[in-house]
């Protein structure tokens, strides 16, 4: 699944087959959660982040917290980017708090250890402005 993630000609021609149907129909339907943080991970927490959907899981038997942003716009390159860390005051994240890059299907998954703690998630979609909750979902 995450080979998707990337520019893979096979998800190419689906998710341009499926672009193609979502224009064609002059629908378009919010991203929903693709599963990419494993098993075990429910979802808690949405955020709209501009051309798609940060979506926000917890592992309780582990005490993980995993985010992948998802694209509304399946099989169009752009920019997508997913981030989590346990909650501090400055805007520095460390390279493993987050993924970005341009991507056709979704950013992520990244993950932060945080049972007893407060995380700092979010990400954006198309755009180059951060969307991010701080000092949330504590405990």
């Amino acid at each position: 699944m995450l080979k998707l993630k990337r520019l893979g000609s096979a998800a190419a021609v689906i998710g341009l087959t499926v672009a193609g149907t979502i224009a064609a129909t002059g629908t378009a339907s919010a991203a929903s959660y693709n599963g990419a943080c494993g098993s075990g991970y429910s979802v808690i927490d949405t955020k709209d982040v501009g051309d798609g959907t940060a979506y926000l899981t917890y592992n309780s038997s582990s005490g993980k917290n995993c985010v992948v942003t998802v694209s509304d716009k399946p099989g169009t390159t752009m920019l997508l980017d997913a981030r989590v860390r346990l909650h501090r005051t400055n805007l520095d994240w460390a390279d493993s708090e987050y993924d970005a890059g341009f991507f056709k299907y979704y950013a992520g998954p990244v993950y932060a250890s945080a049972a007893g703690r407060c995380i700092d998630w979010g990400g954006n979609a198309g755009t180059e402005t951060w969307h991010v909750n701080y000092n949330v979902h504590c405990g």
